[in-house]
């Protein structure tokens, strides 16, 4: 993999769009000082997820975008994109496929940044991933800063370790190992924290204990008192029972004997229906007697009335006669003194018309005069009017003014109490201890919230790190799994080859593994298993040895005379153990070490590339000579043999080869198992101690929230009854305020109407003499009224009298008037009465005798009816007497059912009374979810409500004495004793994971001196390789300073030619720098990345050691790419690519072609 371009735009200097590609495997960026070719470096650093302004030359991740200069406005974001070739898929994972990898990050100047991976946008995380064990990063050797050389110069042997950590890779280890002190550190902090909770849980359960026993004890206690209240509820409900009973059955007696007088009533209401229906029927036999009786004596009555009716016409008609004659005698006498009566009337109406006009004249003077007085009488009622009305302001002034002198008074004592309750108030609150409360409340709340808010950070904190170690797990869970899976992938295939091995060398038949058996020969080494054959000619030694591979190696054949003589039956292979002499050059038996001579297999067997140059070979073998090829094709003089498919695949050599692969990276992964298992339970323990952690850090704040919200409810109410204080005391000092400017306008208001009332007074004094001569006044006027009114009487009544007295004789005169023709008209008509009646009488004649026979029936007929009437009204009377006697009885008992009807309504009432009171008590007992039948079958026979009740107020007695209760300590103290198990629970983890991350401790030290030995080691190899190189010729060497690999110092000893050898600190600058470079290049080798970026670190060599530098360069870029950055020429004629640039606009970088010349002319600027 190479990095193929890199594009910027807005980068620090490089405003415009910029594609700086770099073809080669050489290339070189120069320029003069300033013209911002650094910044091609800090951009590729950049886009990696450097997030350090510091490690970027900036103060801020926004300064990395183009500034602004004189000529250009300030851009708001800047691009910078790295385009990789991936033709040899160094890079793993989904990227692999792909030829070519572009990585882009971009931010903005809100501070936002970007990553995106061909185009698509992802996290930093993705992009550091993908880099992942190419040796590229932000701050990997891949990027060399002449600040690192002169770093590395300056460093002491503890800083210089630091170095060969990084490099060794043990600077996880570290990380690990800090993190594990850390976690240890941690888990000592939370022994001492859990150990002082579970102290103090351990106090307060004590205290806990005692209060959830009171609390036991009391809530047993209510509870007997509950049942003890329920049980004398019920008995209560019997007793009441009982009474219902007894007023059921008194309620029954008395309606039996209520129902007992109504029947009596009933049955006198039959009877007097019956004797009333013998009363109407003998009232109805009397009033039909009765009624012939009436009708009878009205008929004999008017034959009597017919009969004297005759008689008295006859009579009539004679005294009418002499009656009509008499009145007309009369009338003619009456008509003669009427006459003259009425001349003498119209003579006195003629002498009584000049005094009644005189009467009138006199009645209307004195009415004049009585007018002229009663106009006086109104003047003076007026004069009256008007002294009143003004004398009766002062008077309703003074009233008024007294009645509002004692509202003012009463008012004013209102006020005066009312001053003295507020003032007494106020004190009160003045007084009131609960602004200190309120006070400390404050304090605690404001404790809470800061101890709440450090609990939450830690809470947050605790989190964020349980979801890393959740994904640290889940990641060394899948590197795990892929780690055993990879292990037993290659353990069935290190099964599988070693099986194949034993088979092939297991094929001796049981004659032969009998007879190595009984030589001890069963377990000896085989050829196959001695040898070590060069890489690509196993192929040609199994086609060379054959069968041979499988001779089992002896000490010496000839030994074995006797026991070659018991051989009987099979195959059988042995050789000789002994070392080979020299072998010939370009035969077999050069790629072939054993401790076995095999010169005479391997030592004629020459070598030939490929099959044409083994044939082209042939002419020149020898008797007894071969070639054979890497393929295993082995051909003679005139022979060939040679093998294809799996069976040259499979050869015993190739197996045992594969086996022993297979066997290195069997170990390998099994250490890597164990190593990712050992992480993976230190990271699971560490999750587990921070979920621990982060339990407790949740209950504490839990325990913090309840005690906050208490506390604010607490201060809220405080803060509630302070504000009403407050608003209270503000309100009586508006009210104190008010009163006593209230009082004060009572006191002006008292003055002033008691200053009215004395000038009322003052007034009502000044009337009174006005008052006196008004009423004398009106004395003397009503006086005159009076006896002006008695003359216009007494003259009203002469005149009125004279008037009656004319009228009267009018009215006579008139009445007279009217009697003679009256008179006249009567004479008239008794004239002709007279000759009438007289004729009438002529035509009466006498009574008829059958009338009279009639009327004598008619009365022995009457004679008979009175008896039978006299007989029909004792009947009556009888049937009256006995209804009156029967209406009396009905009476009484009306009055006894009445009584005892009252006396039934009472006990109903009593009963329901008593029903209600039972009722109330059943339902008390069912909200107090008892079952009254239950309840009644538990109590004993003996239970009485006395007894109970004494018992109850034991019970109460028991309770009190008990004094304040905590009911929520029972509860509390179930969850504290399970908070106090799981704490020691907590304890036991704590206490197995200090010991498993003390074990993880061992292990890691461990796996770092192992790790900083083989590194070590490595680097000071390279370096005593390097150094003569750079220097041409000399030494150099790295030397630990103690010899505790965990703590040791390293320090660089170095000779150039020509010196004594000394530390790298005694050199000359030029030196330092030369041996700092090949340290450097040490370094890198280990874990060479795909490229590698140069940063003037040629600045402090001169020409020649420039020469050397580019040569070391220029040799290693044969497998690295390397761009760099220099000033020298001589690095830059090395270069196979050569990119300038410049700054021609002020602040503004440019990319510009250029030669080596322009290139120094360039750098030299």
């Amino acid at each position: 993999m190479r990095l193929k371009s890199i594009k910027l735009s807005g980068f620090k200097s490089f405003v415009d769009s910029t594609r700086i590609p770099f073809p080669t495997n050489l290339s070189a960026i120069v320029g003069p000082n300033g013209c911002g070719k650094s910044n091609t470096i800090d951009a590729v650093r950049w886009v990696m997820g450097e997030s350090s302004a510091k490690h970027l030359r900036g103060e801020s991740k926004t300064d990395v975008i183009f500034n602004g200069s004189n000529s250009r406005k300030p851009v708001s974001q800047c691009n910078v994109e790295l385009v990789f070739d991936n033709s040899d898929h160094t890079l793993r994972g989904e990227f692999a496929a792909y030829n070519e990898v572009s990585i882009r990050r971009r931010v903005t100047r809100d501070g936002d940044s970007s990553y995106f991976l061909n185009g698509t946008k992802c996290r930093r995380k993705d992009v550091t991933d993908l880099f992942l064990g190419t040796g590229l990063g932000p701050r990997s050797y891949s990027i060399i800063e002449q600040g690192m050389i002169s770093r590395l110069i300056e460093s002491k042997p503890e800083e210089l370790r630091v170095y060969i950590e990084e490099a060794a890779g043990i600077s996880r280890y570290k990380e690990r190992r800090r993190e594990t002190e850390n976690r240890m550190r941690r888990t000592h902090e939370n022994l001492e924290r859990l150990t002082d909770i579970r102290e103090e849980l351990d106090r307060q359960l004590q205290h806990l204990h005692r209060q959830a026993q009171s609390a036991e004890k009391y809530k047993k206690l209510k509870q007997e008192e509950r049942t003890t209240k329920a049980q004398l509820s019920a008995l209560r409900w019997q007793r009441l029972n009982n009474e219902v009973s007894e007023h059921e059955l008194a309620i029954s007696e008395l309606e039996t004997k209520y129902e007992s007088f109504v029947t009596q009533q009933r049955h006198i209401d039959t009877e007097m229906e019956v004797v009333r229906e013998q009363h109407h029927e003998a009232s109805e036999a009397f009033n039909q007697v009765q009624e012939r009786f009436y009708q009878l004596g009205n008929e004999i009555a008017r034959f009597e009335q017919t009969i004297a009716h005759r008689q008295e016409q006859s009579a009539q008609l004679l005294q009418d006669i002499q009656d009509a004659e008499r009145v007309l005698h009369e009338a003619s006498i009456e008509s003669q003194s009427d006459n003259e009566l009425v001349e003498e009337k119209r003579e006195t109406l003629e002498f009584l018309e000049p005094e009644i006009e005189a009467a009138a004249e006199k009645s209307e003077q004195l009415t004049e005069q009585l007018t002229e007085l009663e106009e006086k009488q109104a003047q003076w009622q007026t004069r009256w009017d008007a002294f009143n009305q003004n004398a009766q302001g002062p008077k309703r002034q003074a009233e008024v003014a007294q009645s509002r002198i004692q509202h003012l008074e009463r008012v004013l004592d209102q006020y005066h109490r009312r001053q003295e309750t507020l003032h007494q108030e106020r004190q009160q609150i003045e007084a009131n201890p609960e602004s200190e409360v309120l006070t400390q409340l404050i304090e605690e709340s404001e404790m809470l919230d800061d101890k709440a808010e450090q609990v939450q950070a830690q809470l947050e904190e605790l989190t964020q790190r349980q979801h890393q170690y959740r994904e640290l797990v889940e990641q060394k869970r899948s590197e795990l799994e892929q780690a055993k899976n990879q292990l037993q992938q290659k353990s069935a295939r290190h099964s599988t080859v070693k099986a194949l091995i034993k088979a092939s060398m297991a094929e001796e038949s049981e004659g032969v593994q009998n007879w190595l058996s009984s030589h001890q020969l069963r377990e000896a080494k085989r050829l196959a298993q001695d040898l070590q054959v060069e890489a690509g000619w196993e192929q040609a030694v199994e086609m060379v040895l054959g069968g041979s591979l499988q001779a089992i190696q002896v000490d010496n054949i000839a030994e074995l005379p006797d026991a070659l003589a018991r051989f009987k039956d099979g195959e059988l292979a042995l050789i000789d153990r002994g070392n080979s002499g020299a072998a010939t050059a370009d035969t077999l038996l050069t790629k072939v070490t054993s401790s076995t001579d095999l010169s005479g297999w391997l030592g004629s067997v020459y070598l030939a590339e490929n099959l044409q140059q083994a044939l082209d070979k042939r002419a020149t073998l020898k008797a007894g000579e071969s070639l054979i090829t890497p393929e295993g094709i082995w051909l003679g003089a005139n022979w060939l043999r040679m093998r294809s498919g799996e069976d040259s695949q499979n050869g015993l050599l190739s197996l045992q080869q594969e086996l022993e692969t297979l066997e290195e990276l069997v170990d390998e992964l099994e250490v890597a198992e164990e190593d990712l298992s050992v992480d993976l339970d230190a990271v699971q323990l560490q999750l587990k101690t921070i979920e621990n952690e982060r339990e407790q850090r949740q209950a504490e704040f839990q325990q913090l929230s309840r005690e906050q919200a208490e506390v604010k409810a607490q201060l809220s109410g405080k803060r509630v009854q302070a504000e009403e204080l407050k608003a209270r005391k503000a309100r009586l000092d508006q009210d104190i305020e008010e009163l006593e400017a209230q009082m004060l306008e009572e006191r002006e208001a008292l003055a002033m109407t008691r200053e009215e009332l004395q000038q009322s007074l003052d007034s009502m004094e000044d009337d009174v003499e006005e008052r006196e001569a008004l009423l004398a006044a009106r004395e003397q006027s009503r006086i005159a009224i009076d006896e002006q009114r008695d003359l216009v009487r007494q003259a009203r009544d002469a005149q009125h009298q004279l008037q009656l007295k004319q009228q009267q004789l009018q009215s006579e005169v008139n009445s007279f008037q009217t009697s003679l023709e009256r008179a006249k008209n009567q004479k008239n008509r008794a004239a002709e009465r007279v000759e009438k009646l007289k004729a009438q009488l002529q035509q009466k004649d006498d009574p008829d005798d059958d009338i009279q026979l009639e009327l004598e029936a008619k009365l022995e007929q009457r004679v008979e009816l009175e008896g039978q009437l006299g007989e029909k009204r004792i009947v009556v009377e009888t049937a009256d007497a006995k209804m009156r006697d029967m209406e009396q009885s009905r009476h009484s008992l009306d009055q006894q059912a009445m009584t005892v009807r009252s006396e039934l309504e009472q006990s109903r009432m009593a009963a329901q009374a008593v029903m209600t009171r039972r009722t109330t008590l059943q339902e008390q007992l069912q909200e107090q979810q008892y079952d009254l039948a239950t309840v009644l079958e538990t109590l004993p026979e003996e239970a009485n409500e006395a007894d109970w009740e004494a018992a109850l107020e034991r019970l109460a007695a028991q309770v009190q004495r008990l004094g304040p209760i905590n009911l929520a300590a029972i509860e509390e103290y179930q969850t504290q004793s399970e908070r106090k198990r799981y704490l020691d629970e907590q304890d036991q983890d704590l206490q197995r994971a200090l010991e498993v991350l003390e074990n993880a401790i061992r292990k890691i030290d461990k796996e770092t001196r192992t790790r900083f030995k083989e590194t070590f080691d490595k680097i000071n190899a390279g370096l005593k390789e390097l150094f003569p190189k750079v220097f041409g010729g000399g030494h150099a060497y790295l030397e630990m300073t103690s010899e505790d690999l965990l703590d040791t110092g390293v320090a660089i000893m170095a000779r150039p030619p020509g010196k004594k050898n000394s530390t790298i600190h005694l050199l000359s600058g030029g030196e330092k720098a030369l041996t700092a470079i090949a340290l450097v290049f040490s370094i890198f080798r280990l874990n060479p990345a795909p490229f590698c970026m140069l940063d003037e670190v040629d600045a402090p060599l001169d020409d020649a050691n420039v020469g050397r530098y580019a040569k070391l360069v220029e040799a290693m870029s044969e497998h690295v790419q390397f761009i760099y950055i220099t000033h020298n020429k001589g690095a830059m004629e090395m270069a196979h690519q050569l990119m300038g640039v410049t700054m021609n606009e002020p602040g503004v970088s440019r990319l510009v072609s250029v030669n080596v010349e322009e290139a120094a002319e360039l750098a030299a600027m």
